[in-house]
């Protein structure tokens, strides 16, 4: 069987979709997976929408700075530094507590050993256009109505999964299993249950 294909949206803010994220490492393991990651932004989705208070929307603009940083890395060293950087955001912001700022990117950013100064970019608005057409790229897959995690598999795509701890080994790869079949159905499109647990960073 061919390598699957799977990509999946990210903001770094967003808590679940590290968790998601974390299980689609461990699915990576345990199947024959091949994973991109693109950058959406909370802030654009959720930009104008009344029921969205303003102190939410600030902080979602502060997490463009690091989404901008992802960009512009991939036009400088490839496709791949996005995984690689997005691993560290999140390890940073979810794990370590810390709030995003731009002295929590530079914290990141000292972790590598990149030969371009990308902190430079972490306030280049020019940078969002990049993340609007990720982020309109995702959101048509899925539609208005859902943020992040989104996940595509081939032609197959879909919001979440939401889940909190990530699985990991075999049943990280029966969860990808079972979701992707779900999905797979055309005329699927919603399982849901109250959430009565925050994410588990373990």
């Amino acid at each position: 069987m061919a390598t699957q294909k799977v990509e999946m949206w990210f903001d770094t803010l967003c808590p679940w979709a590290w968790m998601t994220s974390r299980w689609l490492v461990e699915v990576e393991k345990v199947r024959d997976i091949s994973i991109t990651w693109n950058p959406m932004s909370l802030y654009y989705l959720n930009k104008g929408r009344p029921s969205i208070t303003t102190e939410y929307l600030d902080y979602a603009k502060k997490a463009l700075g690091p989404l901008r940083v992802v960009v512009a890395a991939e036009a400088l060293y490839g496709e791949k530094i996005k995984g690689d950087l997005y691993t560290a955001f999140g390890n940073e912001i979810h794990l370590n507590k810390t709030k995003i700022s731009d002295e929590m990117t530079a914290k990141v950013l000292s972790n590598f050993s990149f030969s371009e100064d990308l902190m430079k970019y972490a306030q280049d608005e020019s940078l969002d256009a990049k993340i609007i057409e990720s982020h309109d790229r995702g959101i048509s897959k899925v539609g208005e109505d859902v943020g992040t995690p989104i996940i595509s598999v081939g032609e197959v795509a879909f919001f979440g999964p939401v889940i909190s701890p990530a699985p990991k080994g075999e049943e990280a790869g029966k969860l990808f299993d079972g979701v992707v079949g779900v999905a797979s159905y055309p005329g699927f499109f919603e399982i849901k249950r109250t959430r009565n647990v925050k994410p588990i960073f373990d």
